[in-house]
């Protein structure tokens, strides 16, 4: 971590503030797009997990940005966002 370069600085005027990483910065922009993706289907985490086959907790953790989502689950999310009904039908 001591090595990752920093694109945000922290906020001096704010204690709860801190830096950012490149890497934290993508990390924050999968879980982003997983959980709009989500919430633009009006879906609850369950609900989209069951649906498109996706463990909760994994999704849970995708969306919480505990563990960044592979670049495949990008692309699976955009699929989903733009053709839902036709991810579903095809894995169905």
């Amino acid at each position: 971590m001591k090595n990752d370069h920093i694109i945000l600085h922290t906020d001096p005027s704010d204690p709860e503030d801190f830096d950012v990483t490149i890497e934290a910065l993508d990390r924050a922009q999968r879980a982003r797009l997983v959980r709009q993706t989500r919430t633009r289907l009006g879906m609850s985490q369950s609900e989209f997990a069951g649906r498109f086959r996706v463990p909760v907790g994994t999704l849970r953790d995708w969306e919480q940005a505990r563990v960044t989502p592979p670049d495949y689950v990008i692309g699976y999310m955009k699929v989903i966002g733009q053709h839902p009904e036709l991810v579903a039908r095809s894995i169905a």
